[in-house]
């Protein structure tokens, strides 16, 4: 593998023992789309930290973005854990290797178990906060006038999307899925409003995708 650049779009990437061994098994695992996916959502993760002016830990947000797909891959999944829940579990057992303290594993534990449950990571912690901003915006382009143009190039220049990411990241959740569709299941209560509210209109994660305003 080729050395990866130091700086991207302003952002360092971490690049202690610990951070590079995360890069090594992700790098190792995942396929390229979603290495190059959870590289973007640390770099898109930790640049909407700097514009909001938290304070963050880099290490553990890289930590967290690179494992948040690793549910997805057959060597991490389990027969009846969702993959968040899979991912997080292997984010923890790597963590414990290294000499991290039990709140900051537990919150990379959240950011990657979280992810996908919008109204609840703004709430938490940075390193929970900002794992779930950096994948919506690298798969839904929410807040994706906020980035500039040069932020997004060279994001992308580093970590190409490629011509059908889209297409690609919708493959790549529904593969990581199809053998355990109950743990699919998600927030309860849109399905109460579908049945009691006649003017309810249930979004749908793959409209929001395709629409976005990334182009592929």
């Amino acid at each position: 593998m080729s050395e990866e650049p130091k700086v991207i779009a302003g952002v360092k990437v971490p690049d202690s023992a610990m951070a590079r061994a995360a890069t090594e098994v992700v790098r190792d695992t995942e396929t390229d789309l979603l290495y190059h996916h959870s590289r973007r959502v640390f770099l898109f993760g930790a640049l909407t930290g700097e514009r909001n002016k938290l304070k963050y830990d880099p290490e553990l947000l890289y930590v967290g973005a690179m494992f948040h797909d690793m549910g997805l891959m057959d060597s991490y999944a389990s027969d009846t854990e969702r993959f968040e829940v899979d991912g997080a579990n292997a984010a923890r057992d790597f963590l414990k290797a290294y000499d991290v303290a039990e709140r900051d594993i537990d919150d990379v534990w959240d950011s990657i178990a979280l992810h996908t449950t919008p109204g609840i990571p703004q709430h938490k912690r940075p390193t929970v906060a900002l794992v779930t901003a950096g994948v919506e915006m690298d798969v839904l382009g929410l807040a994706y006038d906020d980035f500039t143009p040069q932020q997004r190039h060279e994001v992308c220049s580093c970590h190409p999307r490629g011509l059908r990411f889209k297409h690609g990241i919708i493959s790549a959740f529904c593969y990581g899925t199809i053998r355990k569709p109950e743990t699919t299941f998600g927030n309860v209560k849109a399905d109460v409003l579908s049945r009691m509210d006649s003017t309810y209109q249930r979004k749908d994660f793959v409209d929001v995708i395709l629409e976005s305003q990334w182009e592929s």
